[in-house]
């Protein structure tokens, strides 16, 4: 809802500025051209999440994704304790992980709400437990090995090599995650203390 008023205060003050300055041909001439654009990103975005979705999908079927599954099981044990407990967790957390690691934002949602749902407290459902705050963190700064959705928007924008920002999203997905979880880990810490 509050996107839906941001959008309706730019669009104001755009138009109240373009009628100021006169440039109202000029706003004009920006409309269609800017939905044309808005339309080939969302095709050229929709069709590499499709083909990555899609090899998401075989890499399930060949194993890949249970494999993934066991080797980021030790560390998924340490972040989320309850996941030892819970397969049904532990196999949303690594799902939405592995999602992650294809840099398929959209695609990893469904499985992070499911694992969302299962870490509730019962007792407490409209608190935010200490692993469902590190989940959040995980997924916002999530580590990207293959960041496809912005190389399906920097291909779409003309880049020759869509896919060279690679070492510059590994250290900085790197960094981010690991600033994040370190962050929300001694704030539960200091939570837990008072």
């Amino acid at each position: 809802m509050i996107m839906s008023w941001i959008w309706v205060v730019i669009i104001v003050i755009s138009s109240f500025f373009s009628i100021f300055l006169n440039n109202g041909s000029a706003l004009a001439a920006a409309i269609p051209l800017g939905a044309q654009k808005g339309l080939e990103l969302a095709f050229s975005i929709g069709g590499s999440l499709c083909l990555w979705t899609g090899v998401g999908k075989l890499m399930e079927k060949a194993g890949i994704t249970q494999l993934l599954a066991r080797l980021l099981r030790p560390l998924l044990y340490r972040i989320f304790p309850s996941a030892k407990k819970d397969a049904v967790l532990c196999g949303a957390l690594s799902g939405n992980i592995c999602a992650n690691f294809l840099g398929l934002g959209n695609a990893a949602t469904p499985l992070g709400v499911q694992a969302a749902c299962r870490m509730k407290d019962p007792k407490r459902p409209d608190l935010a437990t200490d692993e469902l705050c590190r989940l959040i963190v995980l997924n916002t700064a999530s580590i990207q090995l293959i960041p496809s959705n912005v190389a399906a928007v920097r291909a779409s924008a003309g880049s020759a090599s869509p896919f060279d920002i690679l070492p510059a999203v590994w250290v900085t997905s790197l960094c981010s995650t690991g600033i994040g979880l370190l962050t929300a880990w001694l704030m539960g810490k200091a939570a837990h203390r008072d």
